[in-house]
């Protein structure tokens, strides 16, 4: 190659797995069209990896998307540790010299420690006309404000409109944290591991992300349903999963 001269293709990496690992034929990657993922290896790890065009900028959501479903595939078979979106090295040679030479020990003691194991996250986001019921029910202050505020302008109940918000806001976050603490015991009486996620959205009734063996899955998706039929009509619930353990191991920087 000319002195000076960018190389056509780079080496994009998803995450580190066993060296065992087989990727399936119809395993695809980030990139338009998307590229064909193999694994690059040595001794008892390896790392999920697919060429790239160097002169075709990353970073759609299509890529991200791409790159985020592959470790998940993965993570439903064997142990995987996620690498950041975006990991390009130049060549194999660099990924096995710089990447898993550089921590093989590291790697190998965290895909042991994960053997078995998957993420899974819950996500419950209220019924926003269940909670307001329960809270004209239970808080009279609540009440009062609304009935100030109605029918009539808004410059005129300015303060009682941002009262009566920030009543709300109070009374959502303090259901949220009761919320939440019910999901935590469910997950971690079924044996997993569990790390509370900040909430997302204003409605959000609980976030947890939970490393479990995958032995277990039928318990925790039986606790979840249980929490669900215990919340219907005021909170929806989903269960997500299995995931790459993106809450419990430091993403790799290459």
């Amino acid at each position: 190659m000319p002195a000076g001269k960018k190389p056509e293709h780079a080496v994009y990496i998803y995450g580190i797995v066993p060296s065992d690992v087989e990727t399936t034929l119809d395993a695809r990657g980030v990139g338009s069209p998307p590229a064909k993922v193999r694994t690059v290896a040595r001794g008892d790890i390896a790392a999920l990896v697919s060429l790239v065009d160097t002169k075709k900028p990353l970073g759609r959501p299509e890529d991200l998307t791409a790159h985020e479903a592959l470790l998940d595939q993965t993570a439903a078979e064997a142990p995987v540790l996620p690498v950041r979106f975006g990991a390009v090295m130049t060549d194999e040679e660099a990924v096995v010299e710089e990447l898993l030479s550089a921590h093989y020990e590291e790697f190998v003691t965290a895909l042991e420690e994960l053997e078995g194991k998957a993420e899974f996250v819950v996500r419950g986001r209220y019924e926003l006309d269940a909670v307001l019921r329960e809270m004209l029910a239970a808080d009279e202050e609540v009440v009062r404000l609304r009935d100030a505020i109605r029918d009539k302008p808004e410059d005129a109940t300015r303060n009682e409109r941002m009262a009566l918000g920030e009543r709300i806001a109070n009374a959502i976050a303090a259901r949220r944290e009761v919320d939440t603490q019910t999901v935590v015991q469910a997950l971690t009486d079924v044996g997993g591991t569990v790390n509370v996620r900040e909430p997302t959205h204003d409605e959000d009734a609980a976030h947890v992300a939970c490393l479990i063996d995958l032995s277990a899955q039928h318990d925790l998706e039986s606790a979840v349903d249980k929490i669900a039929r215990e919340w219907v009509d005021r909170v929806n619930v989903r269960l997500l999963g299995p995931l790459a353990p993106y809450d419990f191991v430091v993403k790799t920087e290459v």
